[in-house]
């Protein structure tokens, strides 16, 4: 009998390791993409919140940073000035993005306890507040924010489309909302219901669309696509505020 010891080279240990995270990563992702029912939703959130981090680096996620960088462009004067509400927050990494551009004034809600303990540690919200958006309204007045981040949480089984116009309420008149969501197979269906969403309140001139990202890699499954919407409120159910955001209105950005 010919008994040999061998010694795993730790290079090729580390990379079978960091395969396995991936692969444990990807299977996360999917199970999380494949539910359409919000209890569950939110629950299967609360078990992901130690490592969700983790699952995101490994994959590359880049909706923050890109819905982030579609805001820096957007909006007007100085950052550290304007007050920003990131809806569906999970553990804060729009605010990573945010802090990094000069953004300083961060709000942030969340339907999950545990994603939002982990959104406190990272000390860069001034308020907390947990909310599901779609069972109950934002808990902020109409007209409070500079603008609003919703990146990663349009799909089924999380935030509906029906959700959107509380959004609007409470961004100010010529703040700006923006907005992701997938186009891959498994979130076409609810891609378009929101497209068609966001259509009606543009014809009802509750806002103006100013640009839209469409990214062919790096967010979740490939080919995932994300769609980066920036809209300009304007209000036109109230006179006085139309008028001034029509005052105020920007250039449209190239698309």
């Amino acid at each position: 009998m010919d008994v040999r010891t061998l010694r795993l080279c730790p290079s090729r240990r580390m990379a079978q390791e960091e395969d396995g995270s991936l692969c444990e990563a990807w299977a996360r992702v999917g199970s999380m993409h494949s539910i359409t029912d919000l209890a569950h939703t939110l629950h299967f959130y609360e078990r992901w919140a130690p490592d969700y981090d983790q699952d995101v680096s490994s994959l590359q996620y880049r909706a923050p940073c890109l819905a982030v960088d579609c805001l820096s462009q957007a909006l007007p004067g100085p950052p550290h000035a304007a007050l920003i509400l990131d809806v569906a927050c999970g553990t804060g990494l729009v605010a990573v993005e945010l802090q990094a551009r000069g953004f300083l004034q961060l709000h942030g809600i969340d339907g999950s306890p545990a994603m939002l303990e982990q959104a406190q540690a990272r000390g860069l919200y001034q308020r907390l507040s947990l909310c599901v958006l779609g069972q109950e309204p934002l808990p902020s007045p109409e007209g409070t924010y500079d603008a609003v981040l919703m990146v990663g949480a349009l799909s089924d089984g999380q935030v509906p489309c029906s959700a959107v116009p509380e959004l609007l309420r409470v961004t100010k008149p010529g703040g700006l909302v923006c907005l992701t969501t997938r186009a891959n197979p498994s979130n076409l269906r609810y891609k378009e219901a929101l497209e068609a969403t966001l259509d009606r309140l543009e014809q009802a001139r509750e806002w103006e669309r100013l640009v839209a990202w469409t990214v062919d890699r790096g967010n979740w499954l490939p080919p995932s696509l994300r769609r980066c919407l920036a809209l300009l409120t304007q209000m036109a159910t109230s006179p006085a505020l139309s008028t001034c955001t029509e005052s105020r209105r920007r250039p449209r950005l190239r698309e």
